[in-house]
């Protein structure tokens, strides 16, 4: 996969891109990742990439000329790129867009800055506008990072165990299960004995009812749109009688 990421501040990525997975997966070629400053791209001598809004109002907003001509250099042999916009305003980000987006060769990212993007940068050139949460950061780069991570530990040979990322909170569609690992006995806090049985079919049910168990007690608007089993029907009866 390629990841280009258009930003103002390219120096926030260094910390990031160059520590533990991300720096792993650039190792071993699963992704190459490029930071571009599209100040670069201004077509003024002053390289100004922003002005005021017309009709008036508080702040300055991103021009689209250095914008267009970034992307237009990056995708000269990809016409194909997902060109994303990080924005308040997107789609609210979800394990399941992180999957989609991991299919992908070649990811695009802007990252604005100021009080927002002229608008024919959203009606003409990205293909997706993301939003990590219902907050307001002071740019998008924090929200690309957040991002690429979630993506590119999803590339086939980026985690050493492959079913890392399968057993995922939120990859099943539920929160996963709690886990465990030793002393058994922790200052008299003990481990469930079904993990230490070695029966794995009893773990692995364990495991599915605990999922479960995790979810409707944190986050059952989750379940609202998951299509339960008939025993995780079961389980989910078990555990509203037990909140009664």
């Amino acid at each position: 996969m390629k990841i280009d990421i258009l930003t103002l501040f390219p120096n926030m990525f260094a910390g990031v891109f160059n520590e533990s997975i991300l720096k792993k997966a650039q190792e071993k070629r699963a992704v190459a990742i490029n930071v571009v400053n599209f100040r670069e791209f201004a077509d003024n001598k002053h390289q100004t990439v922003d002005d005021y809004p017309y009709g008036g109002g508080a702040g300055m907003v991103l021009k689209p000329q250095p914008i267009f001509d970034a992307v237009a250099h990056l995708t000269q042999h990809s016409p194909n790129a997902r060109i994303i916009l990080l924005c308040p305003q997107g789609e609210r980000y979800t394990q399941r867009k992180a999957e989609e987006l991991a299919k992908e060769s070649h990811l695009i990212f802007v990252c604005g800055h100021y009080e927002g993007y002229d608008e024919r940068i959203r009606e003409h050139l990205v293909t997706d506008e993301i939003s990590i949460g219902d907050f307001v950061l002071t740019g998008g780069e924090l929200g690309a990072m957040v991002i690429v991570d979630s993506v590119v530990r999803l590339l086939p040979g980026v985690l050493g165990n492959e079913a890392s990322s399968v057993h995922d909170s939120y990859s099943s569609g539920l929160l996963e299960h709690p886990h465990y690992t030793r002393p058994a006995d922790f200052r008299g806090f003990k481990v469930p004995e079904v993990l230490l049985s070695g029966n794995h079919r009893l773990i692995e049910e364990w495991r599915q009812k605990e999922s479960l168990r995790r979810t409707f007690l944190r986050r059952p608007d989750l379940l609202e749109t998951y299509e339960l089993t008939e025993q995780q029907k079961k389980w989910l009866e078990e555990f509203q009688k037990n909140e009664r």
